[in-house]
């Protein structure tokens, strides 16, 4: 007697192993982005207490922050209409802005079936807003004081809330959404677009006077660190489960990617 008797069976057992190695890859992914996001607290937490040093100790940096800052204060200060602009940026580019956006965008890639591009999204976004409460409750920098304040902001300084979720939010957006934009001039101009809104939600804090230029220089390093290591572990993932390698920056997961126009 042959076995198996017939190639019927045959395809039955290969479809079921691949569909537990399949399993298997998937599983395997939350574990990898999640210790991806603790290497970035790893790093982040001495790069940032290096940074505050640096600033504390180093007679160029300190002044360079002070600089900026008074100098910013005195030009916005003499201009309302700037005054009222940078007010409305700051709500409009308010961290919990860069989360709904988010969480809108894990919540259409579940829905289409895009769940390791979900997973990826929703944990770096969390990582990030945990990463930068913890830190300033590590650094409890000050944040700069004005006889004639702006504005004013709860809480510490160091890093910048608004500098450092901006960042994520965008990269997270950007990273998910650029393999269904066609056109290389037009992925230039949503990258484009994407660093504009990150650069201007860090002048406006430096501009209202909640920030020195450290704090949010500080929250761009932190936020490109943690996105590189939740993208990178995302590649490996990739890699493990026998898919092409490919450009982070076309995007973390083309496949999953498609999906949401499709």
């Amino acid at each position: 007697m042959i076995w198996p008797p017939s190639g019927h069976h045959c395809g039955v057992v290969r479809t079921a192993d691949s569909t537990l190695t399949g399993r298997w890859h998937r599983l395997r992914l939350r574990p990898r982005l999640a210790l991806a996001a603790l290497a970035g607290f790893v790093i982040a937490v001495p790069v940032t207490l290096l940074t505050l040093a640096v600033r504390s100790g180093w007679g160029p940096v300190h002044r360079i922050d002070l600089w900026v800052a008074d100098y910013l204060h005195g030009v916005v200060g003499s201009r309302p209409a700037l005054l009222r602009v940078l007010l409305v940026v700051q709500d409009v580019m308010h961290p919990q802005v860069f989360r709904a956006a988010v969480a809108v965008l894990v919540v259409v890639l579940f829905v289409r079936g895009a769940r390791r591009l979900a997973w990826w999204a929703a944990i770096t976004m969390a990582a990030g807003s945990f990463l930068g409460f913890a830190l300033k409750l590590v650094v409890a920098r000050a944040r700069p004081t004005f006889d004639l304040p702006l504005d004013t902001a709860p809480g510490y300084s160091f890093p910048s809330g608004h500098a450092l979720n901006s960042a994520v939010g965008v990269l997270v957006l950007v990273l998910a959404l650029v393999p269904v934009v066609r056109g290389a001039r037009a992925r230039l101009m949503l990258w484009l677009a994407g660093a504009f809104v990150i650069v201007l939600t860090g002048f406006d804090r430096i501009a209202l006077g909640v920030h020195y230029l450290s704090d949010v220089v500080a929250g761009w390093l932190v936020a490109g660190a943690l996105v590189a290591a939740t993208a990178a572990a995302f590649e490996t993932w990739r890699r493990d489960a026998g898919r092409p390698p490919h450009d982070p920056l076309e995007g973390v997961d083309p496949d999953d990617a498609e999906r949401v126009v499709s």
